[in-house]
């Protein structure tokens, strides 16, 4: 199979026993015929009355897929990162022991090739062009495919858009026909407090610049407002300045050997009552 038609398949994403069509899950595929024609009907015995069936799934919801498939005896212990394969069976229906289905799985996401396929035959001399040979199982033989995946892109929901949102676009095919320049009226000037002169100039040259440009333009909250320091915090003001000095001069800046005489400690009494011998009770 070439690399495109593998690039094509959605792989595996759950590999599950399924006593009949009944208990098989909606999203899972049963495996009721194998490849040479025979039920795919693994029985416990010749009454046939307690029998299941291999199902998988390719349902990328779960946000995982099978990266490898195995099939390990009862004596073999389970490899690290594999899993026995889930279960939906009748109460009466018990899968055989002797050998048993593993799978290892990862995030859709950290893999690039997963098992694509998974195919029974009942011949052992059968071969299956362009799938590997995983092991036989209560006298079948299981198959699985592997190679890269391709995972369906989300997408994207549509969202609604306001008017005004939709006024602010700067799409240049859905922009509006640019009509000619005209001169707007400016608002009349109002009564200014202490900050208004400076900031109405600003807000007012602002307005005629934009007004013929096409880009988006905002004036912020603070614009025109002038900067000052607050008196508490002006140490010239407040004659602060000499005060930290003053108290500066007196930190005494101590040396290393003044901190090791004025801390030192040579711990003689715990060391004193750890060489004591401890005195013995007679019996």
């Amino acid at each position: 199979m070439s690399l495109m038609e593998h690039a094509n398949v959605l792989p595996l994403t759950a590999v599950a026993w399924s006593s009949n069509f009944g208990s098989c899950p909606k999203n899972f595929t049963l495996i009721s015929i194998t490849e040479d024609g025979a039920a795919a009907n693994f029985t416990r015995g010749f009454a046939m009355k307690s029998g299941y069936y291999l199902c998988f799934s390719k349902d990328l919801k779960g946000g995982v897929v099978v990266s490898d498939i195995q099939i390990i005896s009862d004596k073999d212990s389970i490899p690290h990162g594999y899993s026995y394969i889930t279960e939906y069976l009748d109460p009466k229906t018990t899968v055989s022991k002797k050998k048993r289905v593993i799978v290892r799985t990862f995030p859709v996401a950290s893999v690039e090739t997963a098992v694509l396929d998974i195919k029974l035959t009942a011949k052992s001399k059968m071969l299956l062009q362009h799938y590997t040979y995983v092991g036989d199982i209560n006298g079948y033989v299981l198959w699985c495919r592997k190679g890269p995946f391709s995972s369906p892109v989300p997408k994207a929901k549509p969202r609604s858009v306001s008017l005004e949102l939709h006024g602010l676009s700067l799409d240049e095919p859905s922009a509006p026909p640019r009509l000619p320049l005209q001169h707007r009226n400016v608002p009349a000037t109002q009564p200014q407090s202490r900050l208004s002169h400076r900031r109405h100039t600003l807000q007012v040259r602002d307005f005629l610049e934009t007004s013929g440009d096409s880009s988006v333009q905002a004036i912020t909250a603070l614009d025109g407002v002038p900067f000052s320091l607050h008196p508490d915090f002006d140490l010239q003001a407040n004659d602060m300045a000499l005060q930290l000095n003053s108290q500066l001069g007196n930190i005494r800046i101590k040396t290393v050997k003044d901190i090791e005489n004025e801390y030192n400690y040579t711990f003689a009494v715990e060391e004193s009552a750890a060489k004591r011998i401890r005195p013995s009770v007679s019996t």
